[in-house]
């Protein structure tokens, strides 16, 4: 009675005393990440092997098999952390038989240390050390694969695209970026649970707003929840971004029927990626990767809970906006109940540049 019975699935191994326990989003690009928060990524069973995976397809791609002992490729690894993704690169360099420079852009200097070690230790003259912003780094040398690792529990609340929109000027024309694309999902909640756990939280005095706490997105490992639709895509991106205006704000209207009598407390927020060519990651449960651990979901709560009756249509609007030094997500409901919008210029929660 009462025990947790262990099925096997990594997600519940590692998510063990997270359930519904609320957490505010990473800032790694303001934020320079602890150890332990480094630590717990690189154990994903899952994340590193799909990235080798793409790797060592786009390199058979750009490489012919004639070419293996002339043709080097450069692949830049930005934001790369204590080097995951440098050790994904290379081994799949190995595996396709093709021959491979690597870049390691790093911006903080406590997982620059460990890089340098890797590469005094392993990598040798394989690997270069880059102690740098991706977005102020002038490379000497134009990259054939672009690869990183910046997506959030909401796929662009990390500012992947802000960062990759800047890295993109050392990829060469043909290049390619991995991820090339991620799109964010949402689907509406009933979940008094979550709703408690918000009200119950310190509210800070030099807040604007008393409500600040159901302004801002929470990552959250969601037990105590019924989904009230199918999650609908919202919001997607594409690297390298070839727009002639490149404009990462965003806004998009989803109906959501709803098919039973019910109580509406927020929006639960997922991603899936593509890699490269058929190669994904996801989080959103249709998708869902099985074994990965990296990621739990977002939730996005609403300050009053609406009473919704089988037959209705939730209407949502959701906006990704930005200025010179931050971007927040504003989001309201319009129907069956107008709510005010929340989060209005970013009062309660923004993700600093």
């Amino acid at each position: 009675m009462g025990m947790t019975l262990n099925t096997g699935d990594p997600m519940m191994t590692y998510a063990q005393g997270f359930e519904d326990y609320l957490q505010v989003p990473l800032q790694p690009l303001m934020d320079n990440l602890d150890s332990n928060t480094y630590e717990v990524f690189e154990k994903d069973p899952v994340k590193y092997s799909e990235y080798q995976r793409a790797i060592y397809l786009a390199l058979l791609d750009r490489v012919p098999a004639e070419e293996k002992d002339t043709n080097t490729q450069v692949v830049m690894v930005v934001g790369a952390g204590r080097g995951p993704l440098v050790n994904a690169a290379l081994n799949a360099a190995q595996r396709a038989d093709r021959k491979v420079k690597v870049y390691a852009v790093e911006k903080n200097p406590n997982a620059v240390v460990t890089l340098q070690a890797h590469k005094e230790e392993l990598w040798q003259d394989r690997v270069t050390i880059v102690s740098c912003d991706m977005r102020e780094w002038s490379a000497p040398e134009l990259a054939d694969i672009l690869v990183s690792e910046l997506l959030g529990s909401f796929g662009d609340n990390e500012l992947s695209p802000e960062c990759l929109d800047g890295a993109q000027n050392f990829l060469k024309d043909d290049g390619i970026s991995i991820p090339c694309s991620y799109t964010s999902y949402l689907a509406p909640v009933h979940s008094p649970k979550l709703y408690g756990e918000i009200s119950a939280r310190y509210r800070d005095p030099t807040k604007i707003s008393e409500s600040y706490n159901f302004e801002m997105p929470w990552v959250v490992h969601q037990q105590n929840r019924f989904p009230l639709a199918e999650t609908q895509p919202l919001f997607t991106y594409y690297h390298p971004n070839k727009d002639p205006i490149i404009d990462n704000s965003r806004y998009k209207v989803l109906t959501f029927p709803i098919q039973t009598n019910s109580v509406l407390h927020g929006f639960t927020g997922y991603f899936e990626t593509v890699l490269y060519k058929d190669v994904m990651l996801s989080i959103e449960p249709s998708t869902f990767s099985r074994g990965m651990v990296s990621w739990f979901p977002i939730f996005f709560p609403i300050k009053d809970p609406i009473m919704l009756k089988e037959g209705q249509d939730v209407i949502v609007h959701f906006w990704r906006l930005h200025n010179k030094k931050e971007v927040w997500y504003e989001w309201t409901v319009t129907s069956p109940v107008p709510l005010s919008i929340h989060n209005p210029n970013g009062r309660a929660y923004s993700i600093g540049l």
